[in-house]
């Protein structure tokens, strides 16, 4: 689960003060997709959107006031321009403008003159409608990404409506009664709607959560450390990208360092991931007491030559045989402090340090300590992406066993050490199998990540992506 929730930190987007441990950039061209799949999208939806009814009372000096009403309004036909949308520094948010929009109608009209009820169908033709919007992004006190409306501007240019069934012959006549107040009230309705719409994103955006449990163990906190950073080109969040443990909730004994993400032209997205991150998964992880292991015999194949037992531990501990013959062993193994990583340019960077305790187990089932053994180990690993999979390697640089304690006394651990150096790249060559194989990058519901490349840099990855509405 981990691994998941990291790899989606490297595809995606605390309190003030603190550095964004993530970092996600959006630019202009992954703008300006968003707004051509937006445009699609809405295209696509016409049928299922509609207008609230329209009502009100119209002055004729033949007949005096007409009450009306059309009801059941839904969009037939659109003729929809490509908005224009751009990131809008002054309001720290979005500028969104569209002009020459025109929309043909149908609905039900209902009159009401003195005693005289009257009804029927209807088509309209809205012309030239333009709205001006800008909304400003921003943060809340616990760290949400907010929006609220800064201004609207909206204009309808003509509205031509035609009266069908009942006595619509009479009032066709005087239809321009009609049209100047209902484009009047449409106008009116447009930038409510648009403010309506904001409102409830803002809802949603309030409703995320923004720290939430990735296992039993660790929470991981997405809240944004300052408000969003905009200029004429892109939008920048930074989150603090925090792992701690659900335990102890205590921060890790070390800070997010500042970095920034290189510029790369020609992509829609950038999110950087800071080591700071993947620590302090470390960190909670160990101050939840994790990182320690039992090793039995059971868990080592038959065909091996060595197994968890004093007589054949003999020729790595001559004295062992002689004084516990015959005796199943079980190993504990435990970090003495939380592993730590480091991004290069050239590699990611692996330190462990870690004791083994050794143990015999008597036919009485009483558990003999024997000797506990530090090991101090590092390891390279290189990550990029090929196509749509993330793909690695791992090798080791180090590993060095020392005697810590013993109860059987002392005795050469140079044996031991090759022997475990064995073990581990064993286990290396089967990790770096599945790591070439590699693994699928994420996909959100409706989209996923294309075109995309990793770049290593001193102390956080970069990724550099397209986006692909599915």
């Amino acid at each position: 689960m981990l691994l998941t929730v990291t790899v989606l930190l490297m595809l995606i987007p605390s309190t003030c003060g603190k550095n964004p441990a993530v970092q996600v950039t959006l630019t202009d061209k992954g703008l300006q997709y968003g707004k051509h799949a937006g445009t699609d999208w809405f295209q696509d939806h016409l049928g299922n959107v509609t207008f609230p009814d329209i009502s009100g009372g119209i002055k004729i000096k033949i007949f005096g006031t007409i009450d009306y009403a059309l009801t059941g309004i839904k969009i037939i036909k659109c003729d929809l321009p490509e908005p224009s949308v751009d990131f809008y520094p002054d309001a720290t948010g979005f500028k969104t403008s569209m002009s020459g929009l025109s929309i043909a109608l149908n609905g039900e009209w209902r009159t009401h003159y003195g005693i005289i009820h009257d009804g029927g169908t209807f088509d309209m033709a809205v012309f030239d409608v333009s709205v001006l919007s800008v909304v400003e992004l921003g943060k809340d006190d616990d760290g949400h990404l907010s929006i609220s409306s800064v201004s609207c501007e909206a204009k309808v240019g003509d509205v031509n409506i035609v009266f069908q069934g009942g006595g619509s012959w009479i009032f066709q006549p005087f239809v321009h009664h009609f049209t100047g107040r209902i484009g009047r009230e449409i106008q009116s309705r447009i930038c409510p709607n648009v403010e309506q719409i904001i409102v409830t994103l803002e809802h949603h955006l309030q409703a995320m959560n923004v720290s939430f449990d990735v296992d039993q163990a660790l929470s991981l906190d997405l809240s944004l450390t300052d408000l969003p950073v905009i200029d004429a080109s892109k939008l920048n969040l930074g989150f603090k990208g925090e792992f701690y443990s659900i335990k102890s909730h205590t921060d890790p004994p070390f800070e997010a360092q500042p970095f920034t993400i290189p510029e790369q032209q020609g992509y829609m997205l950038a999110m950087g991931l800071s080591e700071y991150t993947l620590n302090s998964a470390s960190y909670g992880y160990y101050s939840s007491g994790g990182f320690q292991a039992f090793i039995n015999d059971s868990m080592i194949p038959p065909g091996c030559p060595v197994h968890l037992n004093t007589s054949l531990m003999g020729p790595f501990i001559p004295q062992l045989p002689k004084m516990f013959p015959g005796l199943l062993m079980y190993l504990q193994v435990y970090a003495i402090k939380a592993p730590m990583l480091s991004f290069h340019s050239d590699a990611i960077k692996l330190g462990v340090q870690a004791n083994v305790k050794a143990f015999a187990i008597q036919p009485n089932g009483t558990e003999t300590p024997l000797f506990k053994l530090g090991v101090d180990s590092q390891f390279n690993s290189k990550v990029w992406i090929d196509g749509q999979k993330v793909k690695g390697s791992v090798s080791m640089n180090n590993f060095t066993l020392t005697l810590v304690g013993s109860e059987v006394g002392e005795f050469e651990t140079d044996p031991l050490e090759r022997l475990a150096k064995l073990g581990v790249n064993l286990a290396l060559t089967k990790v770096n199998v599945k790591m070439g194989k590699g693994f699928d990058l994420p996909r959100m519901k409706h989209s996923q990540l294309v075109n995309s490349v990793l770049k290593m840099q001193e102390g956080f990855i970069a990724l550099f992506s397209d986006a692909e509405v599915l």
